[in-house]
């Protein structure tokens, strides 16, 4: 998939045509993800532009907290030079609004089906902890089965949190550790004690079970959903 730009809607040539012409190019490849279930970083990308269109509608300005995530230094410059330039141009101005709009309106249906996907993936999952639980669960493990698989996957995790502009948030920061075969005999209990014997510096860790009930795309789709639902699981937990 070719990205689009973190400004493509205001850099090059301001045509709407050809503004449409790339903007459908790549809802196209966004809607060939999401028929295969495949979230991210299909979703989260998607998000990110549409975030950024809000906010250049919003504010008519180019300000460094209007996109917080991904331009340098270089891109503030070159965002302003350019801003500078089309501001004092109403017929550029009028092209860029009405790119926009067009915009706004096809992505948000993406952004509709992307989030009814997520849903879903959420709904069939589950989250169990195993045995007990430490009164900080934020340093742990967690093991992932897809669908009917047997074979799930031991992960690391730590939650940590940061300040944002007007509140807190939780992420997760995760280290694959290894396979893992389930069985009668390889139960989620035995998984987690086979993690204590290794690992003595956490007598008794946080470890928990989570699993779908079907099959997605691993990587794109299973681990991103069970990261966020975890962290909220925990958080709602402590």
């Amino acid at each position: 998939m070719k990205p689009l730009g973190v400004n493509w809607f205001i850099e090059g040539y301001i045509d709407f045509e050809h503004k449409k012409y790339l903007l459908l190019s790549y809802l196209q490849e966004i809607n060939r993800h999401f028929d295969k279930s495949r979230l991210y970083p299909n979703l989260a990308d998607l998000i990110f532009h549409y975030n950024n269109l809000v906010d250049f509608k919003k504010n008519k300005s180019l300000l460094q907290q209007a996109f917080p995530q991904r331009l340098t230094q270089a891109d503030i410059d070159a965002v302003k030079l350019t801003y500078q330039k089309i501001i004092q141009d109403d017929q550029s101005m009028q092209e860029i609004e009405q790119i926009i709009a067009y915009a706004m309106a096809q992505m948000n249906p993406a952004i509709q089906i992307g989030k009814e996907i997520y849903d879903f993936v959420e709904s069939h999952l589950n989250i169990d902890p195993i045995g007990i639980m430490p009164l900080m669960p934020y340093h742990g493990y967690f093991s992932l089965r897809n669908g009917k698989e047997r074979t799930g996957f031991i992960y690391e995790y730590q939650i940590t949190i940061f300040e944002g502009k007007d509140d807190k948030y939780r992420g997760i920061n995760i280290n694959f550790l290894e396979n893992y075969e389930y069985s009668i005999v390889n139960t989620p209990e035995a998984m987690k004690l086979k993690l204590i014997n290794r690992n003595k510096f956490m007598p008794n860790p946080a470890v928990y079970y989570v699993h779908s009930d079907i099959s997605f795309p691993l990587e794109q789709t299973l681990l991103p959903v069970a990261k966020r639902s975890l962290v909220k699981y925990i958080s709602n937990a402590a």
